[in-house]
């Protein structure tokens, strides 16, 4: 088994509890109300989706942190479209608000954000259909 281990148990009703065995970290998961769900919790798909943006947010603070300037201030809107036949995520739509440090708020820098969030792991994990759209909203300090 990896180094990054993950326990996860099928509680009933269309729900899952999954443990990060490192931290005990829990999540649980509830199958969507389109799928036979109650739509309670973050669905796996939700996760999915809404694991892209973090991710990107993850990546501009590790490339801004070897850029030598402070991570901006950031926060994300995430919605996916499903497919059927196969069902999968067809789209996933990321709205992203960032306010970085006037110092730092250079045209070249936003060029650098932008590129860094499209190296995201887990959007290049997803299947090569499924179109990711990134708008990023540069807003003033």
């Amino acid at each position: 088994m990896g180094k990054d281990a993950f326990s996860i148990q099928y509680v009933g009703s269309l729900r899952t509890e999954m443990t990060h065995l490192a931290s005990s970290t829990r999540i649980e998961t509830d199958a969507p109300l389109d799928n036979h769900g109650r739509g309670e919790k973050f669905s796996p798909t939700d996760l999915v989706a809404t694991s892209v943006a973090s991710c990107m947010m993850t990546i501009i603070g590790i490339r801004c942190k070897d850029w030598g300037f402070p991570p901006p201030n950031m926060r994300a809107l995430v919605s996916k479209v499903m497919r059927d036949q196969p069902r999968r995520i067809a789209q996933v739509e990321v709205r992203m608000d960032i306010q970085l440090d006037p110092t730092w708020d250079l045209p070249a820098n936003r060029t650098r954000i932008r590129r860094a969030a499209e190296t995201c792991p887990v959007a290049k994990s997803l299947h090569p259909d499924c179109e990711i759209l990134l708008d990023l909203n540069w807003m003033d300090a």
